[in-house]
């Protein structure tokens, strides 16, 4: 019989409804969409053998903490499995399933004390409805030219706490106090800047590790914000019709097992494999951020001519 003390079965109530709201809505809108004949958001044709992998294969590294947005976009665009301008609302749709339980896991296996487990979600999902318009106005690229050389540095004093020069991350659980608050104000911006393309994972490795608790803290928090946000995200662009079921499916379908499987690694890793996880996180996150901003800088110097 389940401990209805547990606070972190509330989480999970709450959680399951969303997810199953989601569910329900897509195969409403999918049923639709075959109706009025339309092939792209319709139930026409089974997912392909690559969507499937690309749906393992991003979220078993998404599982990792290496994030699934990303390689699924570059993948997506490299096959022209979608149009581009579907490419988000089919990762947000197709994706959410795999996260979902993601957070089940993480949040189920992991020790976080929940006081700081439900504030630092709840600052995150905040700042995604909240802050999001305060962030949009700032000049992407110059945000993830910022946080790619934050991350780097981050990276470097990872390593130093490997080798022994640096104490970073440490075994604790929990936070109280200032450093709650202060913790809670990181996940508020990185959960406003999630919205705006600029992952919340590397980061969020970052904050709980240099706030002295065990890295692994971060896979419940960063897992459960993103679950909490995907399946209202994901709504929005059913209603609009902009996603590729085929596409979407192969992502859920292929993800589920991938998560399973990469959970196990994650939940055996001792204390200095997890600080060299989160180097090989943050380094990956920290070079992808620096090339979109080039990229993107690019992309606006084009746009004016320059």
């Amino acid at each position: 019989m389940p401990d209805l003390s547990d606070p972190r079965l509330y989480l999970f109530s709450v959680l399951a409804i969303f997810t199953a709201g989601l569910l329900v809505a897509w195969v409403r809108a999918a049923a639709a969409a075959t109706r009025a004949g339309r092939e792209r958001d319709g139930w026409r044709g089974r997912p392909s053998v690559f969507e499937l992998l690309v749906g393992f294969g991003t979220n078993f590294f998404d599982t990792l903490g290496i994030g699934s947005f990303a390689p699924t976009t570059s993948l997506f665009k490299l096959k022209k499995v979608v149009p581009d301008e579907e490419i988000p609302g089919t990762m947000m749709i197709g994706h959410t399933p795999p996260v979902v339980i993601q957070a089940f896991i993480f949040i189920a296996i992991i020790s976080v004390e929940p006081t700081t487990l439900f504030v630092l979600i709840a600052a995150a999902v905040l700042g995604a409805w909240l802050g999001a318009g305060i962030v949009a106005r700032l000049p992407r690229y110059r945000i993830q030219i910022g946080m790619g050389i934050a991350l780097l540095i981050a990276a470097a004093t990872f390593l130093m706490a490997i080798f022994g020069i640096a104490a970073v991350g440490g075994a604790a659980s929990g936070l109280s106090g200032g450093s709650l608050a202060l913790a809670a104000g990181c996940l508020f911006v990185l959960g406003a800047l999630m919205t705006i393309g600029i992952g919340i994972y590397a980061p969020t490795m970052i904050v709980v590790s240099l706030m002295g608790l065990n890295p692994a803290v971060a896979f419940p928090i960063m897992m459960g914000a993103s679950a909490f946000l995907m399946p209202v995200a994901g709504l929005r662009f059913l209603k609009a019709g902009r996603y590729g079921l085929r596409a979407a499916l192969g992502l859920a379908i292929g993800g589920i097992p991938a998560v399973l499987i990469a959970a196990l690694i994650v939940r055996s890793l001792p204390l200095n494999a997890m600080r060299w996880l989160v180097v090989v996180v943050v380094l990956y996150a920290a070079v992808a951020m620096l090339r979109s901003a080039v990229q993107e800088r690019r992309a606006g110097a084009d746009s004016t001519g320059g």
